[in-house]
């Protein structure tokens, strides 16, 4: 499973939630975007969440955000 977009995902386990939660923090708004029972399933999610978010944009006629480079997340 690949992505052409390259934009980060953030996936981090909650117990409170008892799932992997997925972030994606190159687009604005909610902390944590969609999430997944396993990695897996949230990376997934994750790749859709980045697919449909691309469409609502280019939909909208709103110019996507840069992807942030790892140096500038470190």
């Amino acid at each position: 499973m690949t992505s052409k977009y390259k934009y980060q995902m953030v996936i981090q386990w909650s117990d409170d939630d008892n799932c992997f939660l997925v972030g994606l923090p190159d687009f604005p708004g909610q902390q944590w975007r969609t999430h997944g029972d396993t990695y897996e399933e949230a990376v997934a999610q994750g790749i859709e969440a980045i697919e449909s978010l691309v469409i609502s944009y280019d939909t909208l006629g709103d110019s996507l955000p840069e992807p942030r480079s790892a140096q500038a997340v470190a």
